[in-house]
Formats: structure tokens, sequence, C-alpha cells
């Protein structure tokens, strides 16, 4: 699995290591054939486009979580200075996550009716607003406000920027293995 850290200085930082991963997917499953799409993890319970559906989902649901944090942060006119400030808390909790299976919850389980090429879009979309609120990202001072995540606990928006990029960064190696183990 190719890492992504939560050692980042700024929120540029995050936005930049999320693109490389998302161009990691895009490759990933560029020009992939609809048998290729069908091919099932080792516990056989998602498929291929099951998972980029998956990663549509969680996205767009983080990107929300992390607006809705920015602008509830933007109303206290506390700025920030840009820095990206991940806590101890995440950096473990991420690390720790590298190593264990989660369940996903059922609200971001694949439906496994989604063609790639639809997720991606959607993924294209969520990402376009991402990066409408960069600004907010990067002058408000939201590390007091947080939202609990279900297995990490409680996560700010800057944490949750990060956590779409390392969550999209695990699937996109698992697609790569079951794409390399499929062929």
């Amino acid at each position: 699995m190719e890492s992504y850290s939560f050692e980042f200085e700024t929120v540029g930082e995050i936005y930049e290591a999320n693109d490389r991963v998302r161009e990691r997917l895009i490759a990933a499953v560029d020009g992939i054939s609809k048998e290729q799409e069908s091919l099932l993890t080792e516990k056989g319970d998602w498929t291929v486009a099951g998972i980029v559906e998956h990663l549509a989902k969680v996205e767009e649901g983080m990107a929300k979580i992390a607006n809705r944090l920015l602008k509830k942060a933007a109303e206290s006119g506390v700025k920030s200075d840009g820095s990206a400030a991940i806590s101890e808390n995440a950096r473990s909790s991420s690390a720790e996550w590298y190593r264990t299976k989660l369940e996903a919850p059922e609200i971001v389980r694949p439906s496994g009716n989604v063609p790639v090429a639809d997720s991606l879009a959607a993924m294209a979309e969520n990402r376009k607003k991402l990066k409408e609120i960069r600004e907010l990202f990067e002058t408000v001072e939201g590390t007091e406000l947080k939202f609990p995540h279900p297995a990490f606990g409680p996560l700010s928006a800057q944490e949750w920027l990060a956590l779409i990029g390392g969550h999209e960064n695990r699937h996109v190696s698992q697609i790569e293995k079951i794409l390399a183990r499929g062929s």
C-alpha cells in the first residue's frame, strides 16, 4: 500500500496529497472492462465498481461534514494562517486504521449498481466542492469544532479533509491488488 501520511504542514499539502491519490485512482480504473469492474475483493463482498461507489459516497459525506464545521467556525471570526492542525489523536488513529479492517456504515455501503464512470463523475463533483471551500480551510481557525467519526472519535474539518485522502488511498491499494489478481 502506498503510504499516506497525516503529517501535513499546510492545508495546501493536504489538498496536494489528496489530488495525488485521486490521480492513482483514475489511473487504476481508467479503461477497465465491465468484467474488471465486477471483480470481487478477496473477501468476496465488494466489486471494484462497488469500492469506487463507496469512495464517492464517503467523500461526499466527509466534504459536507467539513463544510458545516468550517462555516460554523467562520462565525467565530478566528483566522488561520493556513497551517494544517492534525491532532495526535487523528495521527495515531490513522496509523492504527491502516492495520485494521473497519466495517463501513450502511449509509456508505455500495448498492452494487453504479458503474465506475458514474462514481468517478460524482467524485469529480465532490472534489470541485472541496476546492470551492479551500479558502475557508486556509483562512478559518477550525480546530476547536469537531464532528465524531464512528471509529476515530472527534475530528476537525482539516482532519476530515486529510481522512478523505487517507481513506481513498487505502481503497486504491485494494483496487490495484484486485485488478492485478484478476488479470
